[in-house]
């Protein structure tokens, strides 16, 4: 080995990382320090909306760990996304207290609607912020290696691990939505108040959730990297290439899966509680497969096994799907349809492979970690 894997040894990761920089710091600055009679003024929906945008980006980026370089085709990461929206939300909601609809300052306001008498024993916990931050990576995670521990010693890969994930969010889906699960029914949590004392109406924080965002995304992808370069990155792109193989020659490969696996679902996790106070509700319509496949799609537009690819195309296609509903409401799906078909056909690395960059797996020892 000549040397230890660099964390940042291509020039697009520096261009991603900068370009993430450059955009934390602009748009606070254009929604607070310029007046809004300036053209150059940011509203601060939009600032909520890009925060949107990192956060789904983030959760791109979880998929792309464990389908580009460990080849497990998660179509469920939006369980585990989902899953942290929650545990966000019910922290959002203690937090209202008497300021409710029904004014008790226990209880939230579907659960009075529906003669509940007193919080679940699930509840408890979800007014202190860190045992809620807590939950919202570990509850992903403990869902993730129960499902992986016996998915993976199972040997259960291919379509079949696709489909089994696919059921795993909808029997999830039709949970959440029983009022008996006391996570709000079909209506979900909402109509959150504050976060850390700070209201959520307030453009400070939300420049505040949108800084936080894309710091977490710097982070999930320094990570995310880490992971790659290094020589359990290997071992998951052998997984990936011949798992047969790499079996044979000693290495416990459902170890390797479950760990990506878990630390794939914990960021999705971390990726959906960002996403909760921003928007300002979570629902059981965030477990649909359909979700789950979209964020598939929008690894596949960006450029699959590249992590910044991901990140690309998760800012790309919900630019896109934003920009079609409002300039052609009656047909912005077929316009939607049409960018991941022309993507498909012709964009085979997806976007990223258009700057004519070569899909390389992580570096072996001999290179020393530089690609």
């Amino acid at each position: 080995m000549t040397g230890s894997p660099r964390l940042l040894n291509d020039a697009a990761s520096r261009w991603l990382l900068a370009g993430l920089g450059m955009l934390i710091l602009v748009v606070p600055l254009l929604n607070l320090a310029v007046p809004e009679t300036s053209p150059f003024h940011l509203s601060t929906y939009m600032v909520s909306l890009f925060g949107k945008y990192l956060c789904l980006a983030l959760l791109a980026l979880a998929l792309d760990l464990v389908w580009g370089y460990a080849g497990i085709l998660s179509l469920g990461h939006g369980a585990f996304f989902a899953l942290g929206g929650y545990a966000m939300g019910m922290y959002l909601m203690r937090q209202i207290g008497s300021r409710g609809v029904y004014g008790n300052p226990l209880l939230p306001d579907f659960m009075v609607f529906l003669n509940w008498q007193e919080l679940p024993w699930y509840w408890y916990g979800f007014d202190n912020f860190f045992f809620a931050a807590l939950m919202v990576a570990l509850v992903p995670g403990v869902l993730a290696f129960a499902f992986g521990w016996f998915a993976f010693r199972s040997r259960v890969t291919g379509v079949y691990l696709s489909i089994i994930t696919q059921a795993l969010t909808y029997a999830l889906m039709l949970a959440f939505f029983r009022n008996d699960m006391g996570f709000g029914g079909n209506n979900g949590l909402t109509d959150f108040k504050e976060l850390l004392g700070f209201s959520l109406t307030s453009a400070a924080t939300k420049n505040g959730l949108f800084v936080g965002s894309g710091l977490a995304l710097i982070a999930g992808f320094l990570l995310c990297r880490w992971v790659v370069v290094s020589r359990l990155g290997r071992v998951l792109v052998a997984v990936r290439d011949a798992e047969s193989r790499t079996r044979f020659m000693g290495y416990r490969v459902e170890h390797y899966k479950l760990f990506v696996f878990v630390l794939s679902a914990m960021l999705a996790g971390i990726a959906g509680a960002l996403y909760v106070p921003q928007v300002g509700i979570i629902n059981p319509g965030e477990f649909a497969p359909l979700a789950s496949i979209e964020v598939v799609v929008w690894v596949a537009v960006g450029g699959r096994g590249y992590l910044y690819g991901a990140i690309v195309g998760a800012l790309l296609v919900n630019y896109a799907k934003t920009w079609f509903t409002g300039a052609f409401p009656e047909i912005w799906l077929f316009l939607l349809g049409g960018l991941f078909v022309v993507s498909t056909l012709f964009l085979p690395r997806g976007v990223v492979g258009l700057f004519g960059q070569r899909r390389q797996p992580p570096p072996s020892a001999a290179t020393g970690g530089n690609n």
